[in-house]
């Protein structure tokens, strides 16, 4: 049986603007980057200390258009901690919203795409 989820993966299409809105507005590490071979790249980052990674594959590598979903959803301590790195950095992020599951923010990305943060409980 599966002990745990190791990672999930999303398509972008530009790896390096990807891996700087990860770590430089969400706080993540990288914890993989290296050639898969030639012309294809493995960049894995994650939260510190976090259990399961994001693997941001280029798209045109796998000959695919770039995802315009996130197959994760994050927590954050500090919701206005997200909210200002990213407004900072130019990017769209709502005010928190409360709903019966919980609290969150949607950021979006530089690319696009809403990735949705919750509070932590």
């Amino acid at each position: 049986m599966i002990d745990r989820i190791a990672w999930a993966t999303v398509a972008v299409a530009d790896q390096d603007v990807m891996r700087g809105f990860f770590v430089d507005v969400l706080g993540f590490e990288v914890r993989t980057d290296t050639e898969m071979w030639p012309g294809a790249r493995w960049l894995e980052v994650a939260p510190p200390g976090a259990e399961t990674g994001l693997v941001l594959s280029g798209a045109a590598d796998f000959g695919r258009e770039p995802d315009t979903q996130y197959p994760i959803g994050l927590v954050a301590r500090d919701l206005s901690t997200v909210v200002d790195a990213a407004r900072t950095r130019g990017l769209t992020a709502t005010d928190p919203e409360s709903q019966g599951w919980g609290t969150f923010v949607r950021v979006t990305d530089p690319e696009g795409r809403d990735l949705l943060v919750r509070a932590a409980d």
